[in-house]
This record gives structure tokens, sequence and C-alpha cells, in this order.
């Protein structure tokens, strides 16, 4: 680890803002890089006055936009042709397929939003949300909210860490535990708010 963390702090100050763009949006597709060895080393250098701490975020969070959209656009033009022709194979019948897609075209908002802020969620949660074809704006909107938030928290621990991978795993563990409280709390205001809304709608 130590080892990873000394040579993403010499990546990213080589590579710039550029390379935080590219391994955020690494992680948000499928390819497993964890934001939490990417996002600190980054807020470690702008404690060392080599970055900005604001564009440092928005190239982390932007690029997370942008893997997700990787996401989107393979499982909407792929997936979706792919499920219904094979699916039957897999107990998937076009009957469950069309229920899931239902059920994200009324709740897509909270789960991409919370999705972003959840370990291995966050890989996955834009496979749903193309193949439902969840609108763009909404999609880009919940993505970027719940992706901004998790980025700022790791650039910021990076930022009055240090460069002790020891306490930035420490510490990132504290601030997912957190984010899950604050995930679970979201989701019981949203269930408690939706017989209201249909209730307004009706």
């Amino acid at each position: 680890m130590h080892n990873l963390i000394s040579w993403l702090v010499e990546s990213i100050g080589a590579m710039g803002y550029p390379g935080i763009f590219i391994l955020m949006a690494m992680e948000s597709s499928v390819i497993p890089v964890p934001s939490e060895v990417v996002m600190p080393p980054a807020g470690y250098l702008v404690q060392a006055g080599k970055m900005k701490m604001l564009p440092v975020i928005l190239c982390g969070t932007l690029g997370s936009l942008f893997g997700a959209y990787l996401n989107y656009f393979a499982s909407h033009y792929l997936g979706r042709p792919l499920l219904l022709k094979y699916g039957k194979y897999v107990w998937i019948t076009e009957e469950k397929f069309a229920k899931v897609e239902t059920f994200f075209l009324k709740h897509g908002e909270i789960s991409t939003f919370i999705g972003r802020l959840l370990p291995v969620v966050r890989h996955l949660i834009s496979l749903p949300a193309g193949l439902a074809g969840m609108n763009h704006l909404k999609f880009s909107l919940y993505t970027l909210l719940g992706a901004g938030i998790w980025v700022t928290v790791l650039t910021w621990l990076g930022y009055f860490i240090g460069s002790n991978q020891e306490l930035i795993m420490k510490y990132s563990h504290q601030a997912l535990y957190g984010v899950l409280i604050l995930s679970a709390l979201l989701i019981v205001v949203y269930v408690k708010l939706q017989p209201k809304r249909c209730a307004e709608r009706g």
C-alpha cells in the first residue's frame, strides 16, 4: 500500500489534473481503481501547494461522471438487446426486466445518488440507469451530487492527513461508515415521503 500511494502521488503529480480525471473515470466504470487511493493523494498534493483544491475536486467529480456515462451507454446500447435475447437462459424474463426498468424509472434519482456514495455499488449503478434509459439531466445531476460529495470528503482527508496511507485508509473507512448512515437516513426519509407524493399526484 505504501508503494501504491507513493506511486499514485508521483503519477498524479506528473499527469496533473487530467490524471485525476482519467483515474476517477476508470474508478467510476468497471475498472477497479478505488477512489480511496486516488483522491487522498491528490488532496496531499493540494496541501503541499502543488495543486489547487477546487480543480482537483472538479476533475475527480467530472471524471466520475464520464466513467459513469461509459457504463450508461454500454448498458443502454449493448445490455438491453443482450438481456432481452439471452436473459431467459438465466431466468431474466422480459416481464422481470420490465419490472426492474419501471422501478428504476420511478426511483432512479435516489438510487443513482445513494449508489454513487456506496462502495462496489458506485461501479455498477450506471448499468440499470442505462438499461432503463434514465433521463440524462437527472442522471448527470444525481451522479454529480453523489460523486461530488465522496470526492470532496476523500480530497479533504488527504489534505489534512497527508501521505500517511494507514491513516488515510482508517479515516476513509470511518467516512464510509458515516456515508452509510447518511444513506440509510435518506432512504428512510424518501420512503416516508413517497405516500405523500402519490397522494398529491392522485
